[in-house]
């Protein structure tokens, strides 16, 4: 995998480098990275060694222990310490290579980083060149004249010719107002002609009064029919007054 990465890496680098020597430094780095990694899998190898040897010499102390066997249990017990030291040793070691090996590809890191931000900057340069404000101008300039000849072409197609060039738009407002007038007129008149007449006998002033009296009629029909019912009533009352 530490393989791949690198290997991704020296890709990305050798394209945008344009001399073997950035190749040289980046396959320099991933050997640096491959020795620590070594170094450390040594290590830890030796490590695991001494874990087993040590774990052996408590088991001979425990066994001459048992024994009665002093000497050779205090002698077992000396090579044990001695490889408990040896692996304090082996894990220091191992801490310092684990160190520069996060060191080295922190630095591989940077490297990269500003090789690509240097590649960056260049190509923004390069395109910068390319849209300066002179050349910007010049083609805003260029699409103005294009614009306005584009706008006196459509202009110029758009001015009439001909029979129709000659006509005189005066006469032909006044003629239009004379067509509205007449067309005015003609609408007054048919509502004229379409309005009811009023009736030859009653005057037009005295109209209101007669529908007056028309409304009060019935009232008064009313008021007739009334007085006929009450002395019917009386006379009947009368005849019963009489009969007792």
């Amino acid at each position: 995998m530490l393989k791949r990465f690198f290997g991704t890496a020296e890709t990305s680098s050798s394209s945008s480098s344009s001399s073997g020597k950035g190749r040289g430094k980046v396959d320099d780095t991933v050997a640096t990275v491959e020795k620590l990694k070594d170094t450390l899998n040594m290590l830890e190898k030796r490590e695991g060694l001494l874990e087993k040897k040590k774990a052996a010499e408590l088991e001979n102390a425990k066994k001459f222990t048992k024994e009665k066997n002093k000497r050779a249990a205090m002698q077992c017990l000396k090579m044990k310490k001695m490889y408990e030291a040896q692996i304090e040793t082996l894990s220091n070691q191992k801490l310092r290579v684990m160190e520069q090996v996060m060191l080295v590809e922190g630095a591989k890191s940077n490297v990269e980083t500003v090789n690509a931000m240097k590649q960056s900057a260049q190509h923004l340069k390069d395109m910068s060149k390319k849209t300066n404000i002179d050349n910007v101008d010049k083609t805003m300039d260029d699409i103005d004249e294009v614009s306005e000849n584009f706008r006196q072409v459509q202009d110029r197609l758009a001015q009439p010719v001909g029979m129709s060039a000659d006509i005189d738009e005066d006469e032909l407002d006044a003629e239009l107002e004379e067509l509205e007038a007449e067309e005015l007129d003609k609408e007054v008149l048919e509502q004229t002609m379409t309005m009811p007449a009023a009736p030859a006998h009653i005057p037009a002033i005295q109209q209101p009064q007669a529908l007056s009296m028309s409304a009060q009629a019935p009232a008064a029909k009313v008021s007739a029919n009334s007085s006929e019912e009450d002395e019917l009533a009386k006379l009947q009352a009368e005849m019963e007054m009489l009969e007792a």
